[in-house]
């Protein structure tokens, strides 16, 4: 591909979204900074701190039970009270949460803590999600997934790259350096997003609203696809558990951790736009199955792995099928949201991470302690085929026109629509 081929994709893949949905991108960015105390959790707690990998698995867990609270509260508190508002408060919870994490040391203290910041951090997503369905148009909705999924990781790329050499000198500091950024990031929500929630998306008083949480979860086909995530997560939380801790157990630093995970990043910062280009003309279906793939066999690969160079080819191939799978799946939840309930589908849809970050690590820490990574690597490669096939079904179970943009999702943003309405039921 051209250099002038390169700059028209990119031109295309930026222009035509609003302004607000620019502020909401810079925020993230600005948040993602500063975010890498969940990457080196695990080796602060088993390197620094001495405790065994079982009980790093167990604060992990405790953030993850926390995110699945957070996930569902999160989500019906951006329908209720409004998105900004929830947004506004995760990200001044979070901010305290992480700093008090800087200096609590006894076990019990740091599972209390860990199991707040699950709430707090978490809490925010749904708002989010909602939000870019909110101001931007269905049509490009796939594309504002991507972009803000780019500026996720280029703030992790860069993130990564110095928190690893911060938090050589000093946990401490690194935490409280995340804490000062999510506060950032909060200020440019107070002073630049605007509440985006649908005038109808409240409820009228005197009168219950036409979506609730039992709706979401009746919603079988939407639950479907919430499964099928929650296995993608699954695979991929190891990449901050298993991974770091296998790479801490051959030897290597909290800096070769962190170069290893900014691979991930910037593989992501160069890629994404131009992928985003074609994802968008392909069968969402082939899409998340190869992802799943991707992902799976990327992780299972880490078993021959014994150099940086190695833990980085690895990196590489589940970072393509995580860049495919994430815009993919995130416009197909918000194609599936009634517009009076996208806070909580898309909280349901964020319980899935949440739950596997719950499940994920104690499942890791064990089969580490008892069976040794070769069967972790071995399980990831297993979920990542049972997923592939689970969305090849969900796909063909799809009616024929919601397999690509139809007249049902080229409503406005804000005006839920009947047929919406129906999907969801």
């Amino acid at each position: 591909m051209s250099v002038a081929s390169l700059r028209r994709a990119a031109e295309e893949s930026v222009s035509g979204l609003p302004r607000e949905f620019w502020w909401l991108w810079t925020s993230t960015l600005v948040n993602r900074l500063g975010g890498f105390v969940l990457t080196f959790l695990a080796l602060y707690l088993t390197a620094a701190r001495g405790f065994s990998a079982a009980y790093a698995g167990l604060v992990a867990s405790l953030i993850g039970l926390g995110g699945v609270i957070a996930s569902m509260v999160g989500g019906v508190l951006a329908d209720r009270v409004g998105r900004r508002p929830t947004l506004l408060g995760a990200q001044l919870a979070t901010a305290a949460t992480v700093a008090v994490l800087a200096f609590v040391r006894d076990p019990v203290s740091i599972a209390v803590t860990g199991f707040a910041l699950g709430l707090a951090s978490n809490a925010s997503r749904p708002a989010i999600q909602a939000m870019m369905a909110d101001i931007v148009r269905p049509e490009d909705r796939v594309r504002a997934f991507s972009l803000n999924y780019w500026a996720i990781n280029l703030g992790f790329a860069v993130s990564s790259v110095y928190a690893g050499f911060l938090v050589a000198q000093s946990y401490t500091l690194g935490f409280l350096v995340e804490a000062a950024m999510t506060l950032a990031c909060a200020c440019v929500v107070f002073v630049k997003v605007k509440e985006s929630r649908p005038s109808g998306g409240g409820p009228v008083p005197g009168q219950r609203s036409a979506v609730t949480m039992g709706t979401v979860l009746r919603d079988r086909r939407f639950m479907l696809m919430v499964g099928l995530s929650f296995l993608v997560a699954v695979v991929f939380t190891q990449s901050s558990v298993g991974l770091p801790i296998v790479m801490g157990e051959n030897g290597f630093s909290s800096a070769d951790v962190g170069l290893v995970a900014a691979v991930n990043g910037v593989v992501i910062v160069a890629l994404q736009i131009p992928l985003t280009r074609f994802i968008e003309r392909r069968d969402p279906g082939r899409l998340l199955a190869v992802s799943s793939l991707l992902i799976g066999y990327g992780f299972a690969l880490t078993a021959f792995a014994g150099s940086l160079a190695a833990y980085a080819l690895t990196v590489i191939v589940w970072t393509l099928g995580e860049m495919v799978n994430a815009p993919t799946q995130s416009g197909l939840v918000a194609r599936l949201s009634p517009a009076e309930g996208r806070g909580r589908y898309q909280g349901v849809y964020t319980m899935s991470w949440s739950a596997a970050a719950l499940v994920a690590p104690l499942a890791g820490g064990w089969v580490l302690d008892s069976a040794g990574a070769g069967w972790l690597w071995a399980g990831c490669a297993a979920l990542g085929t049972v997923t592939a096939a689970g969305y090849r079904v969900l796909m063909r179970a799809l009616p024929a026109q919601e397999s690509k943009p139809s007249q049902q999702t080229a409503a406005p943003a804000d005006a839920p629509t009947a047929a919406a309405t129906g999907q969801a039921a």
